[in-house]
C-alpha cells in the first residue's frame, strides 16, 4: 500500500543523507591532508512507479556517485627543497612493489638508499638525462642518486681574461726575463688550471708594455715539464695590440691557437689549452691595471653537496667543485578524465577504465603544468562550504525521519479503525 511505500521512501532518504554525512566528515577530517581532493555526494531519484492515469510516484532517492573534485589547492611554502607541488592538473608518479600510483602530495625526501620517496616509501619516478643535450631520455625510472655521489674532474681547455692595462705605464728598464718575471713586467695575475686527474696547477700571466698601444704577455706554469710550453725555461709568449681608443684589437698567438702544456704524474700530456686575452673586451685606459674577469673551464673531482629542483622538474646536483649537473627530470602524468581516478588511500590514485590511461610527460612540455619546489599543495576542502552542506544534510536526514514517523502514525490510524 502507499503508506508502506512512504516508509521505504523515508528509509532511502535516511540512508542517502547518512552516507552524504560520511563524505562531508571525510572531507573535514582531511582539511590538513597534503594534496587531498575533496569528494561530493551526488543523488538521483529511484525509478518511479506508475499509477492509474499514467501518473508517476517517486520511490525515494539513491546515491548516484561520490565524485572527487580536482580543483587546485593553495600552496604552502616549506623549508625542504624536495617538497614539490604542481601548478596544473597533472600528477606525480610513484611506485612500490605492488604497482604504480599517482598523487598530488609532493612531500618527498631521499631515503637511506638515496632514492626520492614519499612518506610511505613509494619511489618517485622520473626520467634520466642525456649528457650531451641535458634533456630527459624519456625512460621512466626511480630518482636514485647512488651513481651521482661524485662528479669526475675535467681538464682545463680554455682560459679567458678580461683586464685593463694602465696606459700610463712605461716599459720596464730591464728586458723580459722569465727568471725574474716580476721585475721585468708591469702587471701580473694568476689562476689555477686543472689536468686530467683534477690536479690544480698555478698559471701566472705577466703583462709588459713594449711601446704605445703595444704589450707583451707571458704565461708561466711552474709545474710544466722543463723545456715544454709554459715552463719557467720556456714561457708562452705573445703580443697585444690596442687602438687609439684603448680597445684590444689583436693578440698573438691567436685565441684559437692551442698551447700544448705537459704536466707530470701520468696525466694526459700534452694538454692543449687555449689562452684568450679578451680581444674586444680587454682595454688599455689611463687607470690602474685590474682584472675584470678571469675564467677557465676545468675543475677537480666534486662531491654532491645539495640537490635542487627547478620549475621544469629538473633534479640538479650541486657539487663541491662548483658544478651544477642535471641528474633527472621529475615525471608527470595527465588523464583524460581525472574524475574517473580511483582513490587508493595515502593520498594516492589509481587509473581506471573511466580515467583512461596516463599520458606521461614532464614540466617542460607545454600545457602539462609547472613544478614548484619548497612548496606543498594543501587540501582543497572549503571548510565553510562543508559546514553549510553539513547543515543541509542534517536537515534532509531529519526531514526523512519525519516521513517515517508520519507514515507510522498513518498506519496506526489504519489499525485503530477496527476497535
Amino acid at each position: 500500500m502507499s503508506v508502506t511505500s512512504a516508509l521505504y521512501t523515508g528509509i532511502s532518504g535516511l540512508n542517502a543523507n547518512g552516507e552524504a554525512m560520511s563524505v562531508i566528515g571525510n572531507n573535514i577530517s582531511n582539511v590538513n591532508t597534503i594534496g587531498f581532493k575533496q569528494g561530493r555526494m551526488l543523488f538521483s531519484d529511484v525509478l518511479s512507479s506508475t499509477i492509474s492515469g499514467g501518473s508517476q510516484i517517486g520511490r525515494g532517492v539513491q546515491i548516484q556517485t561520490v565524485e572527487n573534485q580536482f580543483t587546485q589547492g593553495s600552496f604552502e611554502s616549506t623549508e625542504s627543497g624536495t617538497d614539490l607541488a604542481i601548478q596544473g592538473d597533472s600528477f606525480f608518479v610513484v611506485q612500490n612493489t605492488s604497482g604504480r600510483y599517482y598523487t598530488r602530495a609532493g612531500a618527498f625526501s631521499f631515503n637511506k638508499d638515496k632514492t626520492l620517496v614519499n612518506p610511505e616509501g613509494y619511489q618517485v619516478m622520473g626520467y634520466g638525462i642525456i649528457p650531451s643535450s641535458g634533456l630527459s631520455d624519456g625512460v621512466l625510472k626511480p630518482i636514485d642518486l647512488t651513481n651521482f655521489a661524485t662528479t669526475p674532474p675535467k681538464q682545463t681547455s680554455t682560459v679567458k681574461f678580461v683586464v685593463n692595462l694602465d696606459s700610463t705605464q712605461t716599459t720596464p728598464t730591464l728586458a723580459w726575463d722569465p727568471a725574474n718575471p716580476v721585475a721585468t713586467s708591469n702587471y701580473s695575475t694568476s689562476l689555477s688550471v686543472y689536468d686530467s686527474q683534477g690536479n690544480a696547477h698555478t698559471a701566472t700571466v705577466y703583462f709588459r708594455k713594449t711601446a704605445d698601444n703595444a704589450w707583451d704577455w707571458h704565461v708561466i706554469l711552474p709545474d710544466a715539464a722543463a723545456g715544454t710550453p709554459g715552463s719557467t725555461t720556456t714561457p708562452i709568449d705573445g703580443t697585444l695590440t690596442f687602438d687609439a681608443t684603448g680597445a684590444l684589437t689583436a693578440q698573438t698567438p691567436l685565441a684559437g691557437a692551442a698551447q700544448n702544456i705537459t704536466f707530470a704524474g701520468g696525466v694526459t700530456a700534452p694538454q692543449p689549452i687555449f689562452f684568450d686575452l679578451g680581444v674586444g673586451a680587454t682595454t688599455q685606459y689611463a687607470s690602474s691595471s685590474v682584472v675584470s674577469s678571469q675564467t677557465q673551464d676545468g675543475y677537480y673531482q666534486g662531491t654532491l653537496t645539495k640537490v635542487t629542483i627547478d620549475d621544469k622538474g629538473y633534479v640538479n646536483g650541486v657539487y663541491s667543485n662548483g658544478q651544477l649537473q642535471k641528474l633527472y627530470q621529475v615525471a608527470l602524468a595527465k588523464f583524460s578524465s581525472t574524475a574517473g581516478l580511483s582513490k587508493a588511500g595515502g593520498t594516492l590514485f589509481e587509473e581506471t577504465l573511466e580515467s583512461g590511461q596516463p599520458l606521461f610527460s614532464d614540466a617542460s612540455t607545454p600545457g602539462v603544468g609547472k613544478i614548484l619546489a619548497n612548496s606543498l599543495e594543501q587540501s582543497n576542502v572549503d571548510m565553510a562550504a562543508q559546514f553549510v552542506k553539513m547543515i543541509t544534510t542534517q536537515r534532509g536526514y531529519s526531514a526523512n525521519s519525519k516521513t517515517i514517523t508520519t507514515a507510522d502514525e498513518m498506519l496506526q490510524e489504519v489499525l485503530s479503525l477496527k476497535r
